[in-house]
């Protein structure tokens, strides 16, 4: 049966990138997924890196239901009650300075919007982003995604820069006691920006932890170097928290851990715990400017009440349930197994993130840090037939990362359990090859 799935498979979809995971998916609840056979996976990926609250909570199933039968969707210039007290609770999460709220859909949607106010706020058009970015597939974010998905389309958006990554593990800027030296790659590349630009710096968009970059976790202290740097050019600060917002670092917003906020912030994966919700959240200046040089983004599913019903109880369940605290915890007994692994297995080069987000990069040895890209997808595979699903980027020149984040509702039997199929997993995996 499951043969015939693929071939029809095969000849009517699309593909869009990467394979499919080799099992057909019939039902998720709480940290699994069930494949048709009746198997569990646990779900390290929380779908994709979004049901923070695990598959099918039940407080989310009864808002949609009943969003669904009495109030789900309008005409894009009316208002329903839902979104304004979204709009209320959200950015009294945030920084008194972020006040203001676009409601969305998708990730891609919100830094697509992000981009624009910043262009249109600051009169300029260029935008600076990590070299191993992530920030969508439309056209603007699409622009400002450097890790993968640029070659082949035709010239991007023009005014887009890179800045390197501060990947401490790879990067060659060192101290002399072999330490990255963040400051010194982070003014490098200000420099290298500097000598690019067209004199039209707007913003910079940059995701706290990269995600699809690896999972670079940015060093304490680079986040407020950066919006100093920023301020000096007369540039915005964007940060995209598709995935590191709502708890999932251990705090609220990752961004609260260097005390520095941001002029825009985008939300959304998080936001929808696996359903399509965006934000975009600003300061009222931004926004009044804005508005009064006719901003437009005038989408259909802007503004939706389901939407915002669905960010509303997820805000209900993280506050009730004290996520963030959670994650925290559970982060700290996460990184100590990992590291644990680290210290046993040759071909675990390093482990980085903050609470449950983190990342595992395997290489062929700790000494050369060869990337080990047969491995990675060997380990995938072999954690896949013990009943785990895992997600492993591979970029060039690095080896492959795990990414690992569960759900902020896993219990700490499940997370053990998952990192023991991990360890399992890479055991058999490496000594097969010898």
């Amino acid at each position: 049966m499951d043969s015939a799935f693929w071939d029809d498979a095969d000849r009517l979809l699309v593909r869009y990138g990467g394979g499919f995971t080799p099992r057909v998916i019939e039902r998720a609840a709480g940290a699994y997924v069930y494949d048709r056979q009746g198997r569990a996976i646990l779900d390290f990926t929380s779908g994709q890196m979004s049901a923070i609250l695990g598959h099918a909570h039940p407080d989310i199933v009864a808002t949609v239901s009943s969003a669904v039968a009495s109030l789900d969707h309008l005409f894009s210039g009316m208002l329903s009650a839902p979104v304004l007290e979204l709009a209320r609770r959200l950015t009294a999460t945030l920084p008194e300075s972020l006040a203001k709220m676009l409601l969305l859909t998708t990730g891609a949607e919100a830094n697509e919007a992000a981009i624009k106010m910043a262009k249109l706020a600051t009169g300029r058009f260029e935008i600076v982003s990590f070299d191993r970015s992530w920030h969508g597939m439309t056209q603007g974010a699409a622009a400002a995604t450097f890790s993968a998905g640029r070659r082949g389309y035709g010239p991007p958006m023009p005014g887009n820069l890179a800045l390197p990554a501060p990947n401490a593990y790879r990067s060659p800027f060192r101290s002399s006691d072999g330490s990255h030296d963040w400051e010194a790659e982070l003014d490098y590349g200000f420099a290298l920006v500097d000598r690019q630009s067209a004199g039209s710096l707007a913003a910079c968009l940059i995701e706290p932890i990269l995600s699809s970059g690896g999972i670079i976790d940015l060093p304490p202290g680079y986040l407020r170097r950066l919006k100093e740097m920023c301020d000096e050019r007369g540039m915005l600060l964007i940060l995209d928290e598709a995935q590191t917002a709502l708890g999932r670092t251990g705090l609220m917003y990752a961004f609260e851990r260097d005390g520095v906020a941001p002029d825009i912030l985008t939300l959304s994966k998080t936001l929808g715990a696996g359903l399509p919700v965006a934000a975009v959240v600003t300061t009222a200046e931004i926004e009044q400017v804005c508005h009064d040089r006719d901003f437009l983004f005038y989408t259909t599913h802007v503004s939706d009440p389901l939407a915002a019903a669905v960010a509303l109880t997820v805000l209900d369940v993280i506050e009730r349930e004290s996520l963030p605290r959670r994650a925290a915890t559970l982060g700290g007994l996460l990184a100590e197994r990992l590291l644990a692994l680290r210290e046993e297995y040759e071909v675990v080069g390093d482990v980085r993130g903050r609470g449950l987000l983190q990342g595992v990069e395997l290489v062929e040895d700790k000494k050369s840090k060869a990337p080990a890209d047969a491995l990675g997808k060997a380990v995938t595979s072999a954690c896949l037939e013990r009943g785990l699903h895992m997600n492993i980027v591979q970029l060039p020149g690095m080896g492959g990362i795990f990414r690992i984040a569960p759900p902020l509702t896993i219990s700490e039997d499940e997370l053990h359990a998952g990192v023991d199929i991990l360890e399992a997993s890479i055991k058999a995996v490496h000594l097969r090859r010898f």
